[in-house]
């Protein structure tokens, strides 16, 4: 393209789905809030949203729900530094993939579905929850008994499924391992 010629309106509108699914999709939420993929966690979104746009319009073969979940899971690992294995990611892929089915002939009720829980996330924190190590002394090992060796290989915190109680208040862990510490507020004990 020569940047003067406007975007057709299936194309815009598949981007607008694109946009507003990866913003209703809790994993990244999650990355995005908590700052996984750095001081530029939603800036990565943005920019993987037009990979995946560009997968769509640039490819001569229309790429299939398992590339596409292939490709949220690579970027979540290097961009994100996360181990996605909750199955949200194929989720995630069909429906972008529906979408682009349903753009190209004028359909466009799955992205003004998404667009609508994106407006209703908007603002708000992702609940989240890690899952339990298999050694609950794992911090306090690391730190007393480091002999200065870095292998390099941290692994990423894993997503448990929220739960049904969003009012329990879960201790808040840092990437480094401690506890967030929060003020009181009222009516809280």
């Amino acid at each position: 393209m020569d940047g003067s010629t406007a975007p057709a309106p299936s194309s815009v509108l598949f981007a607008r789905g694109v946009i507003a699914r990866l913003a209703v999709w809790p994993t990244l939420r999650i990355a995005v809030q908590e700052g996984w993929g750095g001081p530029g966690a939603a800036e990565k979104r943005t920019w993987l949203a037009g990979v995946i746009v560009d997968a769509f319009e640039e490819q001569a073969q229309t790429p299939d729900d398992q590339y596409i979940e292939e490709m949220l899971l690579q970027v979540m690992s290097d961009e994100y530094e996360a181990n996605v294995e909750d199955g949200s990611a194929e989720s995630v892929a069909v429906d972008i993939v529906r979408m682009w089915e349903e753009t190209r002939i004028g359909k466009q009720d799955t992205v003004l579905k998404f667009e609508e829980m994106a407006d209703k996330v908007k603002g708000r924190t992702a609940d989240v929850q890690y899952a339990p190590t298999n050694d609950d002394d794992e911090w306090e090992d690391e730190e007393e008994g480091s002999s200065g060796e870095d292998d390099g290989e941290d692994e990423a915190p894993q997503l448990l499924q929220p739960t049904q109680n969003p009012q329990r208040n879960e201790p808040e862990v840092d990437e480094d391992g401690f506890t967030l510490v929060k003020g009181r507020g009222k009516g809280r004990r």
